[in-house]
């Protein structure tokens, strides 16, 4: 995890959550079959990452967390860095739009998956 020694500010920690909380919302599966397949987030100091939970194939009493996405606020810069994972398992700049300024923007792109790199 990239760490840039600081954390998100509490309105703007506030402001994050809110919007992904309405990410959620619209695009976690149906209740009746997240016990399969889930959608989540992690916030770790000034980074988020959404990623996928789902039954672990040997073990389904297990789950595995999958990585979709990836963006960490850059308080010198004003922007939030946009980063996916690919199959080499590390997260790489996102290059159709590497930054964006608002926390709606990335999760707009994320949504939208233009170039199949969060989604598959």
């Amino acid at each position: 995890m990239l760490d840039l020694g600081m954390t998100l500010d509490a309105l703007q920690a506030a402001e994050t959550i809110n919007s992904l909380e309405i990410f959620l919302d619209r695009r976690r599966p149906q209740e009746h079959i997240r016990h399969q397949l889930d959608l989540n987030y992690k916030i770790d100091k000034q980074s988020v990452i959404l990623f996928e939970i789902r039954p672990h194939w040997q073990d389904k009493d297990r789950t595995i967390e999958s990585p979709v996405a990836k963006t960490t606020w850059v308080k010198a810069q004003s922007c939030w860095k946009i980063y996916w994972m690919r199959a080499d398992l590390k997260w790489h700049s996102y290059a159709p739009d590497a930054s964006v300024r608002t926390i709606e923007e990335f999760l707009k792109i994320v949504d939208e998956d233009k170039h199949g790199c969060f989604w598959g």
